[in-house]
């Protein structure tokens, strides 16, 4: 086994360091056109992380005996080296991008990530808002695994990218020079991704890079100040109704459902999807479409936002 140092550990002391000089900076110096920090919002946050390290223990288990078995179903092996592990975590990076942005387009994946931007303030405390489900996420992963690299050298490159990422959680920064918001997630990234309105909703979802999102439509820059949170906020900051309001949200759905399309599309389709309304009809027959006149527009086909968008329609 691969010895790799356990990075979230050793990066503990510098979050709560950087924590505490955001905080006395915000109150030395606020801006009101920050989102500053809530004493509530904040201790949510906290507490939401800690959760997150007991259940991502309890989930280890599981997820580890697949990885393993997979690994030992393999022939292929990377060796750890200076330069595998570069190449491992740009990997982890690439599918780092894609199960992140899968978990903001299926509604079930949804339900565990929505935990992360269930704050309206954002700030470094918010990087701690991690989901109990995280058992969400492992599939994504398993490509790595089938080309030989250990189990433990893809928790530390993904351990690397959580750490590097809770920087970014800050309206303390504005700007990193342009070569570097090029290439990398940033603040201000960020910060489009974590707003709810319409122009930033589900865009930049980049883990160290920003590349993937350039690479693949979904980057955004920042040019207004986002408005942080959910597009319907839920209003609570009991840590077990962050943790599963969505959760009870997609169960009340399948409940009210008509059938088995519906449920499915409950289920696996994007956050925000409804079922098409039923066609209305006279005597048992459909009624025909109404004929256009010259000039009149056809209407746009109806599209869901997804990802923060699907609020609207599911959270109580």
């Amino acid at each position: 086994m691969p010895n790799l140092p356990n990075v979230v550990v050793w990066s503990i002391p510098a979050f709560l360091l950087l924590t505490i000089i955001e905080m006395i900076s915000v109150r030395l110096h606020p801006d009101d056109d920050h989102a500053g920090y809530e004493t509530k919002d904040a201790a949510t946050s906290v507490t939401m992380g800690l959760g997150s390290l007991f259940f991502d223990f309890l989930w280890k288990f599981p997820v580890v005996a697949i990885y393993t078995a997979v690994y030992e179903l393999t022939p292929l092996r990377v060796p750890v080296l200076w330069w595998t592990v570069t190449l491992m975590l740009l990997a982890q990076d690439f599918f780092y991008y894609w199960s992140h942005r899968g978990h903001h387009v299926i509604r079930i994946l949804w339900a565990c990530h929505v935990v992360h931007h269930s704050s309206r303030k954002f700030n470094l405390t918010t990087a701690l808002r991690q989901p109990w489900t995280s058992l969400t996420v492992w599939p994504f992963y398993v490509p790595m695994i089938a080309a030989g690299v250990h189990p433990a050298a893809l928790a530390f490159c993904s351990s690397a990218n959580l750490v590097y990422q809770f920087w970014i959680h800050t309206e303390r920064i504005d700007k990193m020079p342009r070569w570097f918001e090029f290439v990398f997630n940033t603040p201000s990234h960020h910060r489009v991704h974590h707003a709810s309105q319409g122009g930033y909703l589900d865009r930049n979802f980049g883990g160290i890079l920003i590349v993937w999102d350039r690479l693949f439509g979904s980057f955004t820059p920042e040019t207004e100040r986002p408005v942080y949170g959910l597009t319907k906020n839920i209003d609570t900051y009991n840590p077990l109704k962050v943790a599963t309001h969505e959760y009870v949200a997609i169960a009340r759905d399948l409940r009210a459902a008509s059938g088995w399309r519906e449920r499915a599309g409950r289920v696996f389709r994007g956050p925000g999807w409804q079922p098409a309304p039923p066609t209305p009809t006279t005597d048992g027959e459909p009624v025909p479409p109404t004929p256009k006149a010259d000039g009149d527009s056809v209407p746009a086909t109806v599209q869901t936002d997804g990802g923060k968008a699907a609020d609207e329609a599911v959270v109580a």
